[in-house]
């Protein structure tokens, strides 16, 4: 780090006790977070997003480029173009791009070519990558930056108690086009983001237990 400016680093000790607390008491929240595809017509306070935005803009990133954007739409005509494309191509994968074990994947989820969630949720924020462009630098590491990224939102829009599903149509190239993005930008995932309905249901499906994905050497 010699030669470049530096501050002092920030601290944020806490003692054991409460560190273990902490650490129990978030993963019991984010535990019960699901992917919700049935919102209640409650509009978001924006306050919300921008905040759940300002805390995904905190994610590490490669060289500290931060390549990433978040569009928040809340324009009925903007959610109904983009549901109409999205359905489109849908369409194309459910009928001939997904293999036969991808579809058997996802037969437990209960997903089909409609996704009505596109208008149903009050807000969709859809994350772009940023490439180089006329006024921005190549990124480096811009998946796996950006994903993090996204981590913290859905985690910030959690905590809010807000319900969210995360959207990836394939190819999400109509979304540069649709949101009025440069050529640079890149459609990462789309994020519809609201309340959950009254009586929405979700997969009777599990997650793996600790001992599963934790390895400890």
């Amino acid at each position: 780090m010699t030669g470049y400016p530096t501050i002092p680093a920030p601290r944020f000790d806490v003692p054991e006790a409460e560190a273990i607390a902490r650490a129990r008491q978030f993963a019991d929240t984010m535990a019960r977070r699901r992917t919700i595809r049935e919102f209640d017509d409650r509009p978001v306070p924006r306050e919300v997003l921008a905040a759940a935005v300002r805390a995904a803009a905190t994610a590490p990133s490669g060289a500290n480029l931060q390549p990433w954007r978040f569009v928040v739409v809340t324009d009925p005509d903007t959610k109904r173009r983009i549901r109409a494309a999205a359905e489109a191509e849908e369409r194309e994968f459910y009928a001939r791009r997904a293999s036969p074990e991808w579809l058997a994947a996802l037969a437990p989820l209960g997903t089909d070519p409609d996704k009505p969630f596109l208008t149903d949720a009050p807000a969709l924020i859809v994350v772009f990558e940023v490439h180089k462009g006329p006024e921005t630098p190549r990124p480096y590491y811009v998946k796996e930056s950006v994903g993090i990224a996204v981590g913290f939102l859905l985690a910030a829009l959690h905590q809010a108690g807000l319900a969210t599903l995360t959207h990836t149509p394939s190819p999400m190239r109509f979304l540069t086009e649709v949101c009025g993005r440069p050529a640079q930008e890149r459609a990462y995932v789309v994020v519809p983001v609201g309340y959950s309905a009254a009586d929405a249901r979700v997969p009777a499906i599990e997650r793996k237990p600790l001992d599963d994905v934790l390895v400890e050497i």
